[in-house]
């Protein structure tokens, strides 16, 4: 059973939170053009680039600690491992649906350009970063979702978790690729409100 809320959005308000949500439905729509309800490999690609605003938020608060010479309230710690959260979720992917060799020039392309365009914006303005890393994990909760709705429905079929998984959640041997699914929709449940939080947070300095 879920305990995290699954059913929240947060609204834009300003012009930086929508021009932040309008990206992200924008790149919702790239998504579901390109992998078709192939979620499994959706998650693969996905979650390559999941991976990167944990890193360069936590590196880029970091550096502002060192700068400033005053604590950073926790935001490093959380920042890394949400980065590291989001890299297990690859590792575990990567177990379920193998990446084609487009798929592995698409992560290496899709990789570049969001590390160096994120960088940027964080350094800008990093309220509107964190924005619109809230919005990815509305998303991100939403095509979990899916993909649970799809096993439910004998869609996909529902296999073993990986043993990373296993080992990785500390689930029992004979869980399922469904029960991996609910957690790491948790996860992102957890991502999206965290972000939210950092950029209200940053908004209201």
């Amino acid at each position: 059973m879920s305990n995290v809320s699954l059913q929240v959005h947060y609204v834009p308000e300003d012009f930086a939170d929508r021009v932040a949500l309008a990206l992200t439905k924008f790149l919702r729509f790239l998504a579901d053009v390109f992998f078709a309800g192939r979620y499994g490999h959706r998650a693969v690609v996905l979650e390559t680039v999941a991976a990167v605003p944990g890193m360069v938020g936590g590196a880029l608060q970091h550096l502002r600690s060192l700068r400033r010479l005053e604590p950073d309230a926790g935001w490093i710690h959380t920042l890394l491992e949400e980065a590291e959260n989001e890299r297990m979720h690859l590792m575990t992917f990567i177990q379920v649906a193998r990446p084609s060799t487009f798929e592995r020039w698409l992560v290496l392309l899709a990789q570049g350009v969001f590390y160096n365009g994120f960088f940027l914006l964080y350094l800008i303005s990093s309220k509107t970063a964190h924005r619109l890393v809230g919005y990815f994990e509305e998303e991100a909760v939403i095509s979990y979702t899916e993909y649970l709705r799809d096993i439910d429905s004998g869609k996909d079929r529902n296999i073993p978790a990986p043993q990373v998984a296993i080992d990785y959640w500390k689930m029992p041997q004979d869980s399922t690729l469904r029960d991996v699914i609910v957690l790491v929709r948790d996860d992102e449940a957890k991502h999206r409100d965290v972000n939210h939080d950092f950029a209200n947070r940053l908004k209201a300095r």
